[in-house]
């Protein structure tokens, strides 16, 4: 079969190399369109139930909240694992799913569970899931700050403005701001007074929630039109708010002004934001598992531009207090220039050795070949662009033209001696010869440096999400270099090759001649010591398998 691809892309050379060529031009095109994150997608299926209770101490949330929903949640179809934290008022329930289950399967499932466990809470108390967001969630701070605005108008505006339009960013999972002052309508009730007209604060609370409701009143008829009739009753005017009245007292009403104080206020706070050592507005945006962090970020960048031209003019937003992006940046561009600098160290060695420039292109051209190839893979099977991805190529980048190198010195090796026979054969033919005579020990090899990573698929949980894609990278990429050194390489040979100066100059290169020099010297002295040599080498063995226990182990 592999002698049939051999000979397949020397009788359609020009179809192989027109393919490969598309292939590159297609695939720059992909390349940068793939998603880039700085990690695999590290997401176990988790979703996150939260609970406010008001009122309740930490132990009562754990008792009366926490415990009922985890108590519901173990055992459900696909749950792994239930935590949970419980503090002040608060219950946050985290219920992990196996890994490859569906996010929407799992939710349907929380939310029929948290039906059956709504009967066991408290009244009131009201258990909601989070929204779906990455393990690598916060992509990014931004800051709000102001030397004029108040804090309360600073809070409103990231509420209501920033917070309002960054949700409608496809990718955005949560924006949550942090800081300043949230705005309360507050109501200060005077005991004393509340005790001389004799009003309890449930009147008050009831005649509040009763005065704040639209009601209905029907509709009527005029001139063949349709009126609607409305009661106003929802007002957020403070006079309006104190005009209320509490219950009547001897015929005469109450208003809320009478027994308290109505104003605009801040809640009691349980932490601040600050930027530049001042009081801010710190707004957290968390993405969906699927976004492309790069992108999203990008997108959001755009957005809050947009959005500084409707607000006051001191506002100032600085979106540079932390972006997830620069680490995603740095990261792939460190491994992107270790791929530079091995390819260019190959391209060297191969020039150092062949002392051609043909046969170096040729060899080289395996490279960006099998890249463009995994890169159709990743797309494919959805893998984004990371570090670890990136570096299962980095590790590949010199084992991408070994494959290429023994097919074309051979190739260059055998038509150089055709050419000084007394009975040249045909051209076509001898590369053909020499392909199909290194083609055993090529795919023999590529073998074994393949089997060697598929323990790496054997790693369960975080270890198996960061470390498989090292793997899938680098064993396609190779796979690709063995494809190309069977096709592409003997096409590139059959018309590069032929007429070449070089092939009239019968010895190596000055470098392989003077290493075949010193390999022959070592191999007299070896195999004139056999028993030194074996000896020599089961004794390292044997100190480097005693020095394993001794080994420090680290994620």
């Amino acid at each position: 079969m592999l002698n049939k691809i051999i000979q397949f892309s020397l009788k359609n050379r020009m179809f192989v190399v027109a393919g490969a060529a598309l292939a590159l031009v297609y695939g720059v095109m992909v390349v940068l369109k793939l998603p880039v994150d700085v990690l695999p997608d590290l997401n176990k299926p988790t979703v996150v139930i939260l609970t406010e209770a008001g009122g309740l101490a930490p132990e009562e949330v754990e008792a009366l909240v926490t415990l009922p929903i985890e108590t519901m949640m173990n055992g459900a179809t696909g749950v792994t694992r239930v935590r949970s934290f419980s503090s002040a008022g608060l219950s946050i329930v985290y219920v992990e799913f196996s890994w490859g289950t569906d996010i929407y399967t799992d939710r349907q499932i929380v939310a029929e569970k948290l039906q059956l466990a709504a009967a066991k809470l408290p009244a009131g108390v009201n258990p909601a899931m989070g929204p779906i967001s990455s393990i690598m969630g916060q992509i990014m701070l931004v800051g709000m700050a102001s030397d004029t605005t108040s804090a309360m108008q600073l809070r409103t505006l990231a509420d209501w403005v920033v917070r309002q339009r960054l949700l409608t960013i496809p990718g955005v999972a949560q924006v949550i701001p942090i800081g300043g002052e949230v705005k309360q309508y507050q109501v200060l009730v005077d005991p004393v007074k509340l005790k001389a007209l004799d009003i309890s604060l449930k009147e008050v609370e009831e005649a509040m929630a009763q005065s704040n409701v639209n009601t209905t009143g029907g509709f009527t008829f005029s001139a063949n039109q349709e009126y609607l009739i409305r009661n106003i009753g929802r007002t957020a005017n403070i006079e309006e708010i104190a005009n209320s009245s509490v219950p009547y007292r001897n015929g005469t009403p109450i208003f809320l002004k009478q027994i308290g104080t109505v104003r605009l206020g801040p809640p009691i706070k349980r932490g601040d934001g600050g930027m530049d050592a001042k009081p801010a507005v710190i707004i957290g945006i968390e993405k969906q598992p699927s976004a492309n962090t790069v992108k999203l970020t990008e997108q959001i960048e755009k957005a809050l531009d947009e959005i500084k031209g409707s607000l006051p003019p001191d506002v100032k937003i600085q979106t540079d207090i932390f972006k997830q992006k620069n680490f995603i940046e740095a990261a792939i561009g460190n491994v992107e220039e270790a791929l530079r600098d091995g390819a260019i160290l190959v391209a060297i060695v191969l020039f150092l050795f062949l002392l051609n420039f043909r046969t170096t292109a040729i060899t080289l051209t395996a490279i960006p070949l099998s890249l463009i190839i995994t890169a159709f893979v990743f797309k494919w099977f959805d893998i984004t662009i990371n570090t670890m991805t990136l570096g299962g190529l980095a590790v590949a980048i010199g084992e991408l033209v070994d494959d290429a190198i023994v097919d074309v010195e051979n190739v260059f090796r055998r038509l150089r001696e055709n050419q000084h026979s007394a009975n040249p054969k045909p051209t076509l033919q001898v590369i053909y010869n020499a392909s199909s005579e290194v083609r055993n020990s090529i795919v023999f090899a590529t073998i074994i440096v393949i089997l060697v990573f598929l323990p790496l698929f054997s790693l369960s949980g975080i270890e198996g999400k960061i470390f498989a894609p090292l793997g899938i990278a680098y064993i396609v990429s190779i796979a690709a270099s063995l494809l190309v050194s069977l096709t592409v390489t003997p096409a590139l040979c059959s018309y590069l090759l032929p007429k070449a100066k070089v092939m009239t100059h019968k010895e190596d290169g000055f470098l392989v001649r003077w290493l075949k020099a010193q390999d022959t010297r070592l191999l007299h002295w070896t195999l004139d010591r056999p028993n030194k040599v074996i000896w020599t080498a089961a004794t390292m063995f044997l100190l480097a398998v005693l020095a394993v226990p001794f080994l420090g182990t680290e994620f």
